[in-house]
């Protein structure tokens, strides 16, 4: 594939993920981290028409002025945007502006591609609209997930069953292990910086926590046991009366929960899923064990069953040795977000195609879980 044609399979790829919505589907914003669909299609888009197109396409025209400050993100380089709460108020431009915006950069990305010198930007362009692949898909689900009906997204979606596929534990001897990327395709500034780290011997699970371990957790009191939990993780659980997974519900003494196929029976031989690091540290400390650091995952991830769910670790979000940001915009990628956040490890159902790697270091604050995370363990 040359890079056009992976310019327009991944572009292709987000509107395919919305081609079920219905209009209505499009607009709501239930949750200050939750964008709308519209939002995601005209942001991923304005992304190549602000760091591409306006800069290295001689002659060429916006779609709308006022574009640049409704789908700005977080880029305080560009100027003004809208607040992050308010994107479900955009009610306009309406859905097909938007999917005209996206055919009007697409239809000016083949000529700005003769300019060799802009690849590199446009991979990140590519990975940027990944990213959003699996953040839209998530935010479907919530915003689906706040229907009281329950409506179902994809029948044929059926990521909430998966099943471990191996079992035990894996021992890694004490050594220097090195830590990055190496290599020469993509990746991003977070995983720069290739380093030694020591590890002392460890053992870690080759599977991650099931259904039925986290129920059991649940019917030993593991909500309402302070012991287990971390102080930060404690009150979130009193203040927001936390009892179970997201999108799990208890009716007439069955747990369900709402998946991409609408409100099913919960899979005890499922893997457990949409779980915040406070639950996932609590769970470890019920069981005796913990999690692992973002070293410990990546010595051990060429060993490890791994691309179900993002793996909470127990490292914060820091930069690597020699991390520098690159100037202008381009450096609020990533670096700015380096305080108050965790490690996440390895990917998830809801990963785009060819977005995964060992390095990769995803990253969110402790309480949430909204998306597709599990947990796996380390012995103590």
């Amino acid at each position: 594939m040359n890079l056009l044609q992976d310019y327009l399979s991944v572009r292709q790829r987000t509107e395919e993920i919305c081609r079920v919505l219905h209009t209505e589907d499009y607009i709501p914003q239930p949750a200050v981290f939750v964008s709308p669909p519209k939002w995601h299609l005209a942001h991923s888009t304005w992304f190549f028409e602000e760091f591409i197109l306006t800069k290295h396409l001689p002659g060429y025209k916006v779609f709308d002025a006022d574009f640049c400050f409704l789908f700005n993100s977080y880029y305080n380089n560009i100027g003004d945007r809208t607040f992050r709460a308010d994107r479900g108020a955009i009610t306009r431009p309406g859905v097909d502006a938007v999917y005209e915006y996206r055919k009007y950069v697409d239809s000016h990305m083949e000529a700005a591609l003769q300019n060799e010198s802009i690849h590199e930007l446009v991979m990140l362009g590519i990975n940027h609209e990944q990213q959003h692949q699996e953040l839209l898909l998530a935010d479907i689900k919530y915003i689906l997930g706040c229907n009281p009906t329950f409506p179902i997204y994809n029948k044929a979606i059926d990521w909430e069953s998966q099943v471990n596929d191996s079992s035990g534990f894996i021992t890694i001897e004490e050594g220097v292990y090195e830590t990055g990327y190496n290599g020469n395709g993509f990746c991003y500034d977070n995983e720069l910086g290739r380093h030694k780290v020591y590890l002392n011997r460890f053992e870690i699970a080759n599977q991650l926590v099931t259904n039925a371990e986290y129920i059991a957790f649940i019917e030993a009191s593991g909500y309402t046991d302070f012991n287990y939990w971390l102080d930060e993780g404690w009150a979130w659980v009193n203040e927001n009366s936390v009892d179970a997974p997201m999108y799990w519900y208890k009716i007439n003494g069955q747990w369900k929960h709402y998946t991409m196929r609408g409100l099913t029976d919960v899979d005890p031989d499922a893997v457990v899923t949409h779980i915040s690091f406070y639950e996932a540290a609590a769970y470890a400390e019920w069981k005796g064990m913990r999690l692992a650091t973002e070293f410990e995952w990546e010595a051990a991830s060429d060993k490890l069953d791994w691309g179900k769910r993002w793996e909470w670790t127990h490292s914060a979000y820091l930069p690597y040795p020699g991390f520098a940001k690159a100037d202008g915009a381009v450096g609020e990628y990533n670096g700015k977000f380096m305080i108050n956040q965790m490690v996440l490890r390895g990917a998830s159902c809801a990963t785009s195609p060819g977005h995964s790697r060992a390095t990769y270091r995803n990253f969110f604050h402790p309480q949430e879980r909204w998306q597709f995370n599990g947990i796996r363990l380390v012995k103590k």
